[in-house]
């Protein structure tokens, strides 16, 4: 089980696309750390720079990857779906049907690996998440990361500046823990430039109708596994699409082995 895990990973890493300009190279942001100062009206100045994607809800969106998730490396595309507390995830390759299709809906998701003829079934989608590309997020929280709102139903609790060109925005909500957003000064406007979110740093660079057009997730700790530097462009995406219900659910085929989430895990280290 365990190999036909790595198989499929390896299958994602096989349908690499050129990269080059593709996401946020070198090294990540550096956060500014200690105390801080305090500052009042940080929940005002949150509002303002989330104001572009706090209505959205629902989106379809067309992911260029690359990076690394533990020893395996990654690329590609990957077909997107969001609705409250659901997500289709469909890894597309060049030729043939997709590598691997994850759905879910009300934290209860499916993993199919249609080549490899092996499911993880009904399992939490953060933990699928996190199997597969080390990425533990819900389906809420992981479409306000790749939206630039850091965390779903985020509530600014406190604020710090750094110097005059650094605030930071502590975040309650959502379903993985308290979150931090890092705004930097651009003239009058105070941008998200980046975030941490469940033991990962989000990284944003150019943006196109108010949303991050790339971005970069990667590993905080450095003793955590599987490490994480994945690379996202957002080449297409379309806001509040008509998505049927049915997308956030997938059939398993006949002949379709099952694999638990630890083979997947394993996977990393082999």
């Amino acid at each position: 089980m365990r190999r036909a895990a790595r198989s499929a990973l390896v299958a994602v890493a096989g349908t690499a696309i050129a990269t080059a300009g593709c996401g946020l190279h070198g090294a990540r942001v550096a956060l500014p750390a200690g105390a801080g100062e305090a500052r009042a009206d940080y929940a005002t100045v949150f509002a303002a720079a989330t104001a572009t994607c706090r209505p959205i809800h629902k989106l379809t969106a067309d992911l260029a990857l690359s990076g690394n998730a533990g020893r395996q490396r990654l690329g590609g595309h990957v077909l997107a779906g969001f609705a409250p507390d659901a997500l289709r995830l469909e890894g597309v390759a060049p030729f043939g049907g997709p590598i691997f299709i994850l759905a879910a809906e009300n934290g209860k998701g499916t993993l199919l690996l249609p080549r490899e003829r092996h499911a993880v079934e009904s399992g939490p989608p953060s933990e699928i998440l996190e199997a597969l590309v080390g990425v533990g997020l819900s389906p809420d929280d992981l479409l306000a990361v790749l939206t630039g709102c850091v965390k779903a139903s985020a509530a600014p609790v406190s604020g710090r500046m750094y110097g005059a060109d650094w605030l930071a925005i502590d975040l309650n909500g959502g379903v993985s823990g308290r979150a931090t957003a890092y705004l930097r000064r651009a003239n009058s406007d105070w941008p998200v430039v980046a975030a941490t979110v469940g033991g990962l740093q989000i990284d944003y660079g150019a943006r196109t109708r108010g949303l991050p057009a790339q971005l970069r997730i990667s590993t905080m700790d450095p003793g955590r596994t599987p490490r994480v530097d994945l690379q996202v462009r957002m080449q297409s995406f379309e806001i509040d699409p008509e998505i049927e219900r049915a997308a956030f659910s997938v059939t398993i085929p006949p002949g379709t082995s099952p694999i638990t989430l630890q083979d997947l895990r394993e996977s990393y280290h082999r």
